[in-house]
């Protein structure tokens, strides 16, 4: 047979283009985003029934998916810890806040046996960034130790404070890669006002550009984590204005209305019965300082959703919002801690105090002035917002934010652990404004991470060995599959939970009794069962028991007579 060159080169070309048209559809990696909010609780976004407008978090849900049963673990440092690390806080060394407490699980810091999101994507080609609160290190200030900042876990950039809380308009800890920054002498960064949310936004928008410039071929990781709504209350005027007279009606409107809502999304189950009011609106003594408060709040959370638009318009911008998978999520439930609630504070015609130099670095968490010299305001004679108060929106406005559940941030029952998930790829599935009941918890992020990455969790860490990840791809709930797994597992504080299937076990504090509630039928938790299932219970705590041994949450640094004394508690960040 005559070779024919002409065939040949034919069918090269066809082929060449075949191989070429599939080389152009083949999916690269995704961009990664993982979006995280600080004290809000299970209602406060407009798609989970609030009354607060989001509509850019809205309008994620709607082209992506809601989760309604997703968990965090009821603390800002031990859910940053958890979810960076894909393993449950004390493997990771942080079973409570940032002080060493002597015990393995309880390091205060992130362990050398645990590895970020950003330490496993980054040999799997990936730019990584993190901007906003860290929160996960002992070591905060300048001149010391740096090996527990974002930098050297993981990350190539990072805009973010260290601590974990502090005034939004002059943030204490800001740091740049390793160098911290006063925000108000940034020779990057001069806003007409600095405010820290838009400052967190502005900068992950900014890490977007830079990326597509600078590493057009790389994915990006970015774990974007906002301050916004902790405690104090701060927000721009322009923002509280749009909540004027919103909560002048008190507590019980606002929270039937939200119960109401999130019937109607498709949220809660209609059977389930509303968790008891906490406060009585008629008792207030102040009503417009109680009801600014919830304002401030609400402006918060619409500044916020402001700033999550930004990044998603970036995303667009750039052509790459289809091929990122994005999350937003809670690092707990709200927060009724006392912060500032107390005081007889008013506001002076002048500063009173020495003025601080703008380029001064603060270390406070609750600063005892501004700058400009005015004395910082507590308590009910002078209405929260301004830069000198701090405050918090108190119990009750947390009882509203956590609607349908009871209790709140420290405690493991539903109000305390339960968060919206919003997921939003569109490249990566095909529901579009659907819900998702499958359990999952932020041990979960990693493994989901992991998996669309096609990476590898790093076998060890600098030479040692690392702790095996706890979580569950969410991409089978994605497209509406089951996520196998034996149990969840929770302790905070004593406060400890385990939930197999349908079934809850909880109890409060280190010497509560356990309480057992069918989730499906009573997810509200006002029905315990534990009397009628005797051996349910016996399993289940034998569960929890092993979990507690082999995750370093016991020996615990807990008496029993820990969590009895709230207040004890509510006075912690």
């Amino acid at each position: 047979m005559r070779f024919s060159f002409r065939l040949f080169l034919g069918l090269t070309l066809a082929a060449s283009a075949n191989f070429s048209s599939f080389a152009a559809t083949k999916p690269t990696k995704p961009n990664i985003i993982v979006i995280l909010s600080d004290d809000m609780g299970f209602s406060d976004l407009g798609c989970y029934g609030s009354e607060i407008n989001t509509p850019n978090l809205d309008r994620l849900a709607t082209e992506g998916l809601k989760f309604t049963q997703f968990y965090n673990t009821a603390r800002c440092c031990p859910t940053r810890a958890s979810l960076l690390t894909g393993l449950y806080p004390h493997q990771a060394g942080v079973g409570h806040m940032t002080e060493d407490s002597g015990k393995e699980g309880y390091q205060g810091e992130l362990n050398g046996r645990c590895v970020t999101i950003a330490e496993a994507l980054k040999p799997a080609g990936y730019s990584t960034y993190h901007v906003g609160k860290w929160h996960v290190a002992r070591n905060v200030r300048p001149g010391g130790p740096t090996y527990d900042w974002p930098i050297q876990r993981g990350f190539d950039h990072c805009y973010s404070t260290i601590e974990g809380a502090g005034s939004y308009f002059d943030p204490s800890t800001l740091t740049k890669d390793n160098t911290q920054i006063s925000p108000l002498a940034d020779p990057d960064y001069k806003p007409e006002q600095f405010y820290y949310t838009d400052a967190i936004a502005d900068h992950a928008v900014r890490f977007i550009s830079d990326h597509q410039k600078e590493n057009p071929d790389k994915p990006l990781f970015m774990y974007v984590a906002f301050t916004a709504a902790h405690w104090p209350l701060h927000a721009k005027e322009q923002d509280i204005a749009k909540y004027k007279g919103r909560y002048d009606s008190g507590y019980e409107p606002i929270r039937k209305a939200r119960f109401e809502k999130e019937k109607t999304l498709g949220l809660i189950d209609p059977d389930w019965d509303l968790s008891p009011m906490w406060g009585d609106w008629n008792a207030v003594p102040n009503k417009a300082w109680e009801s600014r408060c919830m304002e401030v709040y609400a402006a918060q959370i619409d500044c916020l959703d402001q700033g999550i638009g930004r990044i998603v318009e970036e995303l667009k911008k750039e052509g790459q919002l289809d091929n990122t998978l994005l999350f937003f999520l809670q690092d707990n439930g709200a927060c009724a801690e006392k912060i500032g609630r107390e005081g007889k504070g008013v506001r002076k015609a002048k500063p009173t105090l020495a003025p601080i130099p703008r380029d001064t670095l603060l270390f406070e968490v609750q600063p005892k002035q501004t700058r400009s010299g005015m004395p910082m305001l507590h308590g009910p004679r002078t209405m929260p917002g301004e830069p000198d108060t701090y405050m918090a929106y108190g119990q009750a406005w947390a009882n509203v934010s956590n609607t349908p559940f009871k209790e709140y941030k420290h405690w493991v029952h539903e109000g305390g652990i339960s968060t919206p998930l919003i997921v939003h790829w569109p490249q990566g599935f095909k529901a579009r404004g659907e819900l998702r009941a499958q359990p999952g918890h932020l041990v979960d992020i990693m493994a989901t991470c992991l998996d669309v990455a096609g990476a590898a969790y790093p076998k060890e860490r600098n030479g040692v060995k690392t702790t095996p990840p706890e979580g569950k791809s969410l991409v089978p709930a994605f497209h509406n599959k089951q996520i196998k797994r034996d149990a969840l597992f929770w302790e905070h504080e004593g406060n400890r939970a385990v939930r197999v299937g349908k079934w809850k076990l909880v109890a409060k504090g280190p010497a509560g009794k356990w309480e057992l509630y069918d989730m499906e039928r009573d997810r509200t938790e006002m029905h315990d069962l534990a009397l009628q299932e005797p051996k349910r219970v016996k399993e289940m705590t034998t569960k929890w028991e092993a979990y507690a041994n082999r995750a370093n949450v016991l020996p615990w640094i807990w008496k029993p007579e820990y969590g009895a004394a709230t207040n004890t508690i509510q006075q912690k960040n």
